[in-house]
Protein backbone atom coordinates (compact mmCIF):
# COMPACT_ATOMS: atom_id res chain seq x y z
CA UNK A 1 0.00 0.00 0.00
CA UNK A 2 1.49 3.33 -0.89
CA UNK A 3 1.70 6.29 0.96
CA UNK A 4 -0.05 9.18 -0.35
CA UNK A 5 2.06 12.54 -0.43
CA UNK A 6 -0.80 14.85 0.24
CA UNK A 7 -1.50 12.73 3.17
CA UNK A 8 2.03 13.06 4.63
CA UNK A 9 2.11 17.05 3.91
CA UNK A 10 -1.10 17.84 5.31
CA UNK A 11 -1.25 20.91 7.68
CA UNK A 12 2.52 21.01 7.26
CA UNK A 13 2.26 24.84 7.61
CA UNK A 14 0.77 24.96 11.10
CA UNK A 15 3.51 21.77 12.34
CA UNK A 16 6.24 24.11 11.46
CA UNK A 17 4.84 27.19 13.14
CA UNK A 18 3.81 25.21 16.48
CA UNK A 19 7.66 23.92 16.07
CA UNK A 20 9.11 27.48 15.64
CA UNK A 21 8.05 28.55 19.08
CA UNK A 22 10.84 26.28 20.60
CA UNK A 23 13.41 28.07 18.54
CA UNK A 24 14.14 31.35 20.82
CA UNK A 25 14.90 28.39 23.60
CA UNK A 26 17.24 26.95 21.18
CA UNK A 27 18.77 30.30 20.62
CA UNK A 28 19.16 30.45 24.28
CA UNK A 29 20.99 27.03 24.14
CA UNK A 30 23.04 28.14 22.05
CA UNK A 31 24.60 31.43 23.86
CA UNK A 32 27.78 31.29 25.56
CA UNK A 33 27.27 33.40 28.74
CA UNK A 34 29.95 33.12 31.65
CA UNK A 35 29.77 33.80 35.03
CA UNK A 36 31.99 35.41 37.26
CA UNK A 37 34.23 32.38 38.06
CA UNK A 38 34.56 31.89 33.73
CA UNK A 39 31.86 28.78 33.85
CA UNK A 40 28.98 28.31 31.05
CA UNK A 41 25.47 29.57 32.33
CA UNK A 42 22.86 27.02 31.06
CA UNK A 43 20.74 29.63 29.24
CA UNK A 44 18.28 27.55 28.12
CA UNK A 45 17.08 26.17 31.42
CA UNK A 46 16.96 29.97 32.70
CA UNK A 47 15.04 30.88 29.95
CA UNK A 48 12.43 27.81 30.41
CA UNK A 49 12.14 29.04 33.91
CA UNK A 50 11.80 32.68 32.76
CA UNK A 51 8.45 31.33 31.08
CA UNK A 52 7.46 29.37 34.18
CA UNK A 53 8.21 33.03 36.54
CA UNK A 54 5.45 34.91 33.65
CA UNK A 55 2.85 31.88 34.21
CA UNK A 56 2.43 31.79 37.80
CA UNK A 57 2.83 35.68 38.23
CA UNK A 58 -0.54 35.72 35.22
CA UNK A 59 -2.36 33.11 37.83
CA UNK A 60 -1.55 35.32 40.98
CA UNK A 61 -2.69 38.54 38.63
CA UNK A 62 0.55 40.14 39.44
CA UNK A 63 0.79 42.26 36.32
CA UNK A 64 3.95 44.40 37.58
CA UNK A 65 6.61 42.25 36.76
CA UNK A 66 9.73 43.07 34.25
CA UNK A 67 13.58 42.71 34.32
CA UNK A 68 14.04 43.39 38.21
CA UNK A 69 11.29 41.54 39.49
CA UNK A 70 13.01 38.06 37.47
CA UNK A 71 16.43 38.92 38.46
CA UNK A 72 15.35 38.93 41.96
CA UNK A 73 13.82 35.71 41.86
CA UNK A 74 16.97 34.33 39.73
CA UNK A 75 18.96 35.86 42.37
CA UNK A 76 16.77 34.11 45.27
CA UNK A 77 17.03 30.93 43.99
CA UNK A 78 20.38 30.59 42.86
CA UNK A 79 21.77 29.60 46.32
CA UNK A 80 25.35 30.18 44.81
CA UNK A 81 25.28 27.40 41.60
CA UNK A 82 26.25 30.12 39.27
CA UNK A 83 28.60 32.80 40.43
CA UNK A 84 26.64 36.07 39.34
CA UNK A 85 25.46 39.13 41.80
CA UNK A 86 21.93 41.04 41.76
CA UNK A 87 23.52 43.30 38.97
CA UNK A 88 24.63 40.25 36.68
CA UNK A 89 21.09 38.79 37.05
CA UNK A 90 19.48 42.17 35.96
CA UNK A 91 22.06 42.03 32.53
CA UNK A 92 21.07 38.16 32.13
CA UNK A 93 17.69 38.72 32.83
CA UNK A 94 17.40 41.54 29.94
CA UNK A 95 19.16 39.09 27.21
CA UNK A 96 16.68 36.31 27.77
CA UNK A 97 13.78 38.91 27.97
CA UNK A 98 15.05 40.45 24.55
CA UNK A 99 15.69 36.92 23.13
CA UNK A 100 11.73 35.85 23.46
CA UNK A 101 10.89 39.40 22.82
CA UNK A 102 13.60 41.32 20.63
CA UNK A 103 14.33 45.06 21.69
CA UNK A 104 12.75 46.34 18.46
CA UNK A 105 9.31 45.24 19.10
CA UNK A 106 8.93 42.93 16.41
CA UNK A 107 7.49 39.56 16.70
CA UNK A 108 9.92 36.91 16.49
CA UNK A 109 9.74 35.24 12.61
CA UNK A 110 10.70 32.51 10.57
CA UNK A 111 11.19 31.47 7.14
CA UNK A 112 10.27 28.40 5.61
CA UNK A 113 9.83 26.49 2.54
CA UNK A 114 6.09 25.30 2.31
CA UNK A 115 6.32 21.56 1.05
CA UNK A 116 1.80 21.49 1.03
CA UNK A 117 1.61 24.33 -1.03
CA UNK A 118 5.18 24.85 -2.65
CA UNK A 119 5.65 28.28 -1.92
CA UNK A 120 7.93 30.37 0.67
CA UNK A 121 5.96 31.32 3.65
CA UNK A 122 6.88 33.63 6.72
CA UNK A 123 5.23 32.99 10.09
CA UNK A 124 5.39 35.39 13.06
CA UNK A 125 5.17 34.42 16.75
CA UNK A 126 5.51 35.98 19.70
CA UNK A 127 5.97 34.37 23.28
CA UNK A 128 6.45 37.66 25.67
CA UNK A 129 4.38 40.63 24.70
CA UNK A 130 4.94 44.18 26.62
CA UNK A 131 1.95 44.39 29.30
CA UNK A 132 1.74 48.00 31.16
CA UNK A 133 4.50 50.28 32.38
CA UNK A 134 5.64 52.67 34.39
CA UNK A 135 6.93 55.97 32.67
CA UNK A 136 8.26 58.13 35.96
CA UNK A 137 10.48 55.07 36.46
CA UNK A 138 11.21 54.14 32.74
CA UNK A 139 10.10 50.82 33.87
CA UNK A 140 8.55 48.20 31.63
CA UNK A 141 6.30 45.25 33.03
CA UNK A 142 6.03 42.01 30.60
CA UNK A 143 3.33 39.03 30.01
CA UNK A 144 3.34 35.59 28.28
CA UNK A 145 1.88 36.32 24.92
CA UNK A 146 -0.25 33.64 23.33
CA UNK A 147 2.36 31.57 21.77
CA UNK A 148 4.56 31.38 25.11
CA UNK A 149 1.43 30.25 26.78
CA UNK A 150 0.88 27.28 24.75
CA UNK A 151 4.50 26.68 24.92
CA UNK A 152 4.03 26.12 28.44
CA UNK A 153 1.26 24.20 27.87
CA UNK A 154 3.16 21.86 25.53
CA UNK A 155 5.49 20.84 28.80
CA UNK A 156 3.25 19.56 31.52
CA UNK A 157 -0.83 18.84 31.50
CA UNK A 158 -2.48 20.90 33.64
CA UNK A 159 -5.40 18.96 34.86
CA UNK A 160 -4.95 19.57 38.44
CA UNK A 161 -5.11 22.98 40.94
CA UNK A 162 -4.94 25.77 37.70
CA UNK A 163 -7.11 24.01 35.27
CA UNK A 164 -10.17 26.46 35.52
CA UNK A 165 -7.69 29.69 35.42
CA UNK A 166 -6.00 28.40 32.20
CA UNK A 167 -9.26 27.85 31.01
CA UNK A 168 -9.92 31.62 32.44
CA UNK A 169 -6.95 32.44 30.16
CA UNK A 170 -8.12 30.86 27.01
CA UNK A 171 -11.30 32.30 27.10
CA UNK A 172 -10.26 35.70 26.91
CA UNK A 173 -7.96 34.98 24.26
CA UNK A 174 -10.79 33.38 22.41
CA UNK A 175 -13.30 35.99 22.81
CA UNK A 176 -10.63 38.61 21.71
CA UNK A 177 -10.40 36.67 18.66
CA UNK A 178 -14.29 36.44 17.77
CA UNK A 179 -13.84 32.50 18.40
CA UNK A 180 -16.98 32.30 19.92
CA UNK A 181 -18.21 28.53 19.31
CA UNK A 182 -14.62 27.63 21.05
CA UNK A 183 -15.36 29.48 23.67
CA UNK A 184 -18.69 27.72 24.60
CA UNK A 185 -16.46 24.80 24.23
CA UNK A 186 -14.31 26.50 26.95
CA UNK A 187 -16.88 27.38 29.49
CA UNK A 188 -18.35 23.59 29.03
CA UNK A 189 -14.69 22.48 29.90
CA UNK A 190 -14.62 25.21 33.03
CA UNK A 191 -17.86 23.73 34.16
CA UNK A 192 -15.85 20.35 34.60
CA UNK A 193 -13.40 21.83 36.30
CA UNK A 194 -15.45 23.64 38.83
CA UNK A 195 -17.72 20.24 39.07
CA UNK A 196 -14.08 18.52 39.89
CA UNK A 197 -13.26 20.65 42.31
CA UNK A 198 -16.54 20.86 44.27
CA UNK A 199 -15.81 16.75 44.50
CA UNK A 200 -12.68 17.34 45.26
CA UNK A 201 -13.67 19.69 48.67
CA UNK A 202 -16.39 17.19 49.29
CA UNK A 203 -13.67 14.33 50.25
CA UNK A 204 -11.66 17.19 51.50
CA UNK A 205 -14.31 17.97 54.30
CA UNK A 206 -14.82 13.35 54.85
CA UNK A 207 -10.81 13.35 55.27
CA UNK A 208 -11.07 16.78 57.85
CA UNK A 209 -14.31 14.30 59.64
CA UNK A 210 -11.88 11.13 59.95
CA UNK A 211 -8.45 11.77 59.93
CA UNK A 212 -7.14 14.57 62.07
CA UNK A 213 -5.86 12.61 64.84
CA UNK A 214 -3.20 15.58 65.49
CA UNK A 215 -2.07 18.84 65.38
CA UNK A 216 0.27 17.99 62.85
CA UNK A 217 -2.33 16.71 60.19
CA UNK A 218 -4.83 19.48 61.25
CA UNK A 219 -2.02 22.23 60.09
CA UNK A 220 -1.55 20.05 56.36
CA UNK A 221 -5.75 20.43 56.01
CA UNK A 222 -5.54 24.30 57.14
CA UNK A 223 -3.05 25.24 54.85
CA UNK A 224 -4.71 23.31 52.16
CA UNK A 225 -8.32 24.75 52.55
CA UNK A 226 -6.39 28.40 52.87
CA UNK A 227 -5.11 27.70 49.55
CA UNK A 228 -7.82 26.66 47.97
CA UNK A 229 -10.16 30.10 49.37
CA UNK A 230 -7.04 32.01 47.70
CA UNK A 231 -7.68 30.22 44.74
CA UNK A 232 -11.00 30.63 44.63
CA UNK A 233 -10.66 34.22 45.28
CA UNK A 234 -8.22 35.13 42.33
CA UNK A 235 -10.60 32.80 40.08
CA UNK A 236 -13.68 34.93 40.93
CA UNK A 237 -11.86 38.16 40.24
CA UNK A 238 -11.13 36.65 36.87
CA UNK A 239 -14.97 35.69 35.90
CA UNK A 240 -16.14 39.25 36.74
CA UNK A 241 -13.78 40.48 34.50
CA UNK A 242 -14.63 38.02 32.18
CA UNK A 243 -18.45 38.22 32.44
CA UNK A 244 -17.47 42.85 31.82
CA UNK A 245 -16.05 41.43 28.71
CA UNK A 246 -18.67 39.71 27.37
CA UNK A 247 -20.97 42.25 28.32
CA UNK A 248 -19.50 45.10 26.71
CA UNK A 249 -18.35 42.67 23.55
CA UNK A 250 -22.53 41.63 23.76
CA UNK A 251 -23.67 45.65 23.75
CA UNK A 252 -21.14 46.33 21.00
CA UNK A 253 -22.19 44.12 18.88
CA UNK A 254 -25.97 44.93 19.43
CA UNK A 255 -25.72 47.97 16.91
CA UNK A 256 -23.55 45.99 14.63
CA UNK A 257 -25.80 43.66 13.24
CA UNK A 258 -25.90 44.19 9.45
CA UNK A 259 -26.26 40.54 8.20
CA UNK A 260 -26.96 37.00 8.86
CA UNK A 261 -22.97 36.45 10.05
CA UNK A 262 -23.36 39.38 12.53
CA UNK A 263 -27.04 37.75 13.94
CA UNK A 264 -25.24 34.41 14.32
CA UNK A 265 -22.56 36.12 16.13
CA UNK A 266 -24.66 38.02 18.65
CA UNK A 267 -26.97 35.10 19.23
CA UNK A 268 -23.92 33.06 20.14
CA UNK A 269 -22.17 35.83 22.23
CA UNK A 270 -25.83 35.91 24.63
CA UNK A 271 -25.44 32.39 24.61
CA UNK A 272 -22.16 32.72 26.05
CA UNK A 273 -23.50 35.37 28.37
CA UNK A 274 -25.62 33.20 29.62
CA UNK A 275 -23.56 29.96 29.90
CA UNK A 276 -20.53 31.88 32.24
CA UNK A 277 -23.43 33.26 34.27
CA UNK A 278 -24.48 29.61 35.03
CA UNK A 279 -20.72 28.56 35.86
CA UNK A 280 -19.53 32.06 38.00
CA UNK A 281 -22.60 31.35 39.89
CA UNK A 282 -21.31 27.32 40.43
CA UNK A 283 -18.06 29.00 41.26
CA UNK A 284 -19.10 31.61 43.85
CA UNK A 285 -21.13 29.04 45.85
CA UNK A 286 -17.76 26.64 45.86
CA UNK A 287 -16.11 29.84 47.25
CA UNK A 288 -18.85 30.58 49.85
CA UNK A 289 -18.14 26.86 50.74
CA UNK A 290 -14.69 27.12 51.37
CA UNK A 291 -15.71 29.81 53.46
CA UNK A 292 -17.25 27.83 55.57
CA UNK A 293 -15.00 24.92 55.21
CA UNK A 294 -12.51 26.91 56.37
CA UNK A 295 -14.33 28.12 60.07
CA UNK A 296 -16.65 25.34 60.71
CA UNK A 297 -15.14 21.94 59.45
CA UNK A 298 -11.60 23.37 61.08
CA UNK A 299 -12.68 24.69 64.17
CA UNK A 300 -14.82 21.21 64.96
CA UNK A 301 -11.44 19.11 63.83
CA UNK A 302 -9.66 21.76 66.64
CA UNK A 303 -12.30 20.86 69.32
CA UNK A 304 -12.22 16.96 68.19
CA UNK A 305 -8.45 17.20 69.08
CA UNK A 306 -9.00 18.91 72.24
CA UNK A 307 -11.76 16.59 73.54
CA UNK A 308 -9.67 13.65 72.14
CA UNK A 309 -6.72 14.61 74.43
CA UNK A 310 -9.17 14.75 77.52
CA UNK A 311 -10.68 11.39 76.60
CA UNK A 312 -7.13 9.53 76.24
CA UNK A 313 -5.93 11.40 79.77
CA UNK A 314 -6.34 9.34 82.40
CA UNK A 315 -5.90 11.02 85.75
CA UNK A 316 -5.50 8.08 88.25
CA UNK A 317 -3.03 6.15 86.03
CA UNK A 318 -1.29 9.99 85.19
CA UNK A 319 -1.44 11.68 88.51
CA UNK A 320 -2.88 9.52 91.40
CA UNK A 321 -0.75 6.22 90.60
CA UNK A 322 2.41 8.37 90.40
CA UNK A 323 2.25 10.39 93.44
CA UNK A 324 1.41 7.05 95.41
CA UNK A 325 3.99 4.51 93.80
CA UNK A 326 6.75 6.87 93.30
CA UNK A 327 8.59 8.16 96.22
CA UNK A 328 9.20 12.23 94.88
CA UNK A 329 10.18 14.87 96.65
CA UNK A 330 8.06 17.24 98.63
CA UNK A 331 8.77 20.17 95.92
CA UNK A 332 8.07 17.44 92.88
CA UNK A 333 5.15 16.69 94.00
CA UNK A 334 3.70 20.42 94.83
CA UNK A 335 4.44 20.49 90.82
CA UNK A 336 2.63 17.58 89.87
CA UNK A 337 -0.83 18.84 91.62
CA UNK A 338 -0.55 22.23 91.03
CA UNK A 339 -2.15 22.20 87.59
CA UNK A 340 -5.14 20.13 89.31
CA UNK A 341 -5.63 22.76 92.37
CA UNK A 342 -7.87 25.84 92.36
CA UNK A 343 -6.45 29.12 92.87
CA UNK A 344 -6.25 30.45 96.62
CA UNK A 345 -8.79 32.59 97.64
CA UNK A 346 -7.73 35.63 100.27
CA UNK A 347 -10.27 37.52 101.62
CA UNK A 348 -8.85 40.50 104.20
CA UNK A 349 -10.27 44.05 105.46
CA UNK A 350 -7.82 46.63 106.19
CA UNK A 351 -8.68 49.15 108.91
CA UNK A 352 -7.44 51.56 107.11
CA UNK A 353 -10.50 51.90 104.84
CA UNK A 354 -12.60 53.46 107.12
CA UNK A 355 -10.34 56.73 106.30
CA UNK A 356 -11.38 56.66 102.75
CA UNK A 357 -13.56 59.50 101.36
CA UNK A 358 -17.38 58.74 102.28
CA UNK A 359 -19.96 59.87 100.35
CA UNK A 360 -22.57 61.76 102.08
CA UNK A 361 -26.25 62.25 100.54
CA UNK A 362 -29.66 62.23 101.44
CA UNK A 363 -31.87 60.10 100.22
CA UNK A 364 -33.59 62.31 97.85
CA UNK A 365 -30.41 63.04 96.27
CA UNK A 366 -29.30 59.77 95.84
CA UNK A 367 -32.76 58.76 93.76
CA UNK A 368 -32.84 62.00 92.00
CA UNK A 369 -28.38 61.57 90.70
CA UNK A 370 -28.53 58.27 90.06
CA UNK A 371 -32.27 57.89 88.39
CA UNK A 372 -32.89 56.69 84.91
CA UNK A 373 -32.38 59.22 82.30
CA UNK A 374 -35.39 60.53 80.58
CA UNK A 375 -35.82 60.54 77.08
CA UNK A 376 -35.02 63.99 75.18
CA UNK A 377 -37.89 65.56 73.64
CA UNK A 378 -38.07 64.80 69.69
CA UNK A 379 -39.31 68.38 69.26
CA UNK A 380 -36.45 69.59 71.42
CA UNK A 381 -33.90 67.03 69.23
CA UNK A 382 -35.08 68.27 66.15
CA UNK A 383 -35.04 72.11 66.61
CA UNK A 384 -31.70 71.49 67.60
CA UNK A 385 -30.35 69.69 65.01
CA UNK A 386 -31.80 72.23 62.26
CA UNK A 387 -30.37 75.29 64.50
CA UNK A 388 -26.96 73.43 63.95
CA UNK A 389 -27.77 72.57 60.70
CA UNK A 390 -28.15 76.32 59.70
CA UNK A 391 -25.08 77.31 61.93
CA UNK A 392 -22.74 74.63 59.86
CA UNK A 393 -24.37 75.84 56.28
CA UNK A 394 -23.07 79.48 58.33
CA UNK A 395 -19.47 78.32 58.35
CA UNK A 396 -18.58 76.47 55.24
CA UNK A 397 -20.05 80.02 53.59
CA UNK A 398 -17.66 81.55 55.55
CA UNK A 399 -14.70 79.02 54.63
CA UNK A 400 -15.60 78.82 50.86
CA UNK A 401 -15.07 82.84 50.84
CA UNK A 402 -11.50 82.02 52.71
CA UNK A 403 -10.87 79.29 49.90
CA UNK A 404 -11.40 81.72 47.06
CA UNK A 405 -10.36 79.63 43.75
CA UNK A 406 -7.88 77.51 45.58
CA UNK A 407 -8.73 73.60 46.40
CA UNK A 408 -6.56 73.40 49.48
CA UNK A 409 -6.64 75.59 53.10
CA UNK A 410 -5.60 74.83 56.32
CA UNK A 411 -7.82 75.68 59.58
CA UNK A 412 -5.34 78.26 61.25
CA UNK A 413 -5.42 80.19 57.71
CA UNK A 414 -9.68 80.06 57.60
CA UNK A 415 -9.25 81.34 62.05
CA UNK A 416 -6.75 84.24 60.82
CA UNK A 417 -9.78 85.11 58.05
CA UNK A 418 -12.39 84.48 60.29
CA UNK A 419 -10.85 87.00 62.92
CA UNK A 420 -11.70 89.99 60.58
CA UNK A 421 -15.47 89.63 59.93
CA UNK A 422 -16.56 86.52 61.78
CA UNK A 423 -14.74 86.49 65.06
CA UNK A 424 -18.10 85.80 66.95
CA UNK A 425 -18.16 82.12 65.44
CA UNK A 426 -14.82 81.37 66.91
CA UNK A 427 -16.15 81.96 70.13
CA UNK A 428 -18.55 78.97 69.65
CA UNK A 429 -18.66 75.40 70.42
CA UNK A 430 -20.63 75.10 67.15
CA UNK A 431 -17.88 75.49 64.90
CA UNK A 432 -15.27 73.21 66.40
CA UNK A 433 -18.08 70.45 66.43
CA UNK A 434 -18.17 71.20 62.62
CA UNK A 435 -14.42 70.52 61.82
CA UNK A 436 -14.44 67.70 64.59
CA UNK A 437 -17.66 65.78 62.76
CA UNK A 438 -16.29 66.90 59.48
CA UNK A 439 -12.84 65.32 60.06
CA UNK A 440 -14.46 62.09 61.51
CA UNK A 441 -16.86 61.48 57.80
CA UNK A 442 -13.82 62.54 55.81
CA UNK A 443 -13.40 61.46 53.35
CA UNK A 444 -17.14 63.17 51.83
CA UNK A 445 -18.46 62.10 48.54
CA UNK A 446 -20.50 65.08 47.53
CA UNK A 447 -22.50 63.08 44.60
CA UNK A 448 -23.30 60.40 47.27
CA UNK A 449 -27.06 60.54 48.67
CA UNK A 450 -26.42 59.25 51.64
CA UNK A 451 -23.63 62.10 52.66
CA UNK A 452 -26.80 64.55 51.74
CA UNK A 453 -27.84 63.55 55.62
CA UNK A 454 -26.90 64.56 59.15
CA UNK A 455 -25.62 68.00 60.57
CA UNK A 456 -23.46 68.74 57.27
CA UNK A 457 -26.67 68.29 55.00
CA UNK A 458 -26.40 72.12 54.29
CA UNK A 459 -23.22 73.06 54.45
CA UNK A 460 -22.42 69.98 51.37
CA UNK A 461 -25.12 71.23 49.06
CA UNK A 462 -22.96 74.18 48.73
CA UNK A 463 -20.85 72.24 46.95
CA UNK A 464 -22.81 70.26 44.81
CA UNK A 465 -21.82 70.78 40.98
CA UNK A 466 -19.01 72.51 41.53
CA UNK A 467 -16.90 69.87 43.62
CA UNK A 468 -16.64 66.44 43.96
CA UNK A 469 -15.44 64.92 47.66
CA UNK A 470 -14.04 66.78 50.54
CA UNK A 471 -11.17 65.75 52.96
CA UNK A 472 -9.87 66.37 56.24
CA UNK A 473 -6.71 65.34 57.47
CA UNK A 474 -4.54 66.57 60.33
CA UNK A 475 -1.96 68.59 60.96
CA UNK A 476 0.65 68.56 63.67
CA UNK A 477 0.14 71.90 65.20
CA UNK A 478 -2.24 72.33 67.64
CA UNK A 479 -3.98 75.88 67.73
CA UNK A 480 -4.95 77.77 70.60
CA UNK A 481 -7.74 79.67 69.67
CA UNK A 482 -8.84 81.45 73.31
CA UNK A 483 -8.84 80.33 76.99
CA UNK A 484 -11.97 78.04 76.17
CA UNK A 485 -11.21 76.28 72.76
CA UNK A 486 -8.44 74.83 71.77
CA UNK A 487 -8.03 72.16 68.44
CA UNK A 488 -5.57 70.68 66.20
CA UNK A 489 -4.83 72.67 62.91
CA UNK A 490 -6.08 70.43 59.54
CA UNK A 491 -5.95 70.83 55.90
CA UNK A 492 -9.27 71.17 54.42
CA UNK A 493 -9.16 69.15 50.45
CA UNK A 494 -11.93 70.02 47.65
CA UNK A 495 -11.50 67.96 44.63
CA UNK A 496 -12.98 69.30 41.56
CA UNK A 497 -14.56 67.45 38.82
CA UNK A 498 -11.47 66.48 36.57
CA UNK A 499 -9.27 67.13 38.88
CA UNK A 500 -7.34 65.07 41.83
CA UNK A 501 -7.08 66.15 45.38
Amino acid sequence: MKVETSAVLENYGERIARLSIYEPLLALQRKQEKDNSGNLVDCFSLGFITLLFFFENMIIRNKETGVNELAEFFYEMNHGRIDLDIEGFRKLARKIIDTFRPPSGERNSKTFYNWENGQEETIYYSILKASRSDTKSNIQYYALDEEGLELIFATKEYFSEFQLSINQLLLRKQLEKGEFAGALRQIDEMRLSVENLRDRMIKIEQDINRNIVSEKTYKRYSELIEDINLRLTRENEEFEELESFVKDTKDTMEYEIRDEKDRRAYELIIKIDRELDRVHSEHRNLLRESIILKTTALEAAQESLYFMGIESFNFKQEITKKLISTPLPLMTSRQLIKPFMFLEVNESWSPISIFDEQRVECEEEVEEGYGFHQPVDEAVLNEYIEVTRHNFKKIMAVVLEALGEKNEITLDEIIDYMKLDHKDILDERVFYDFWLILHQRSPILIDDEDNHSGLHKDAIKLLVDRYKSIKVVEANKILEISNRFKIKNMILKLEEYGNGI
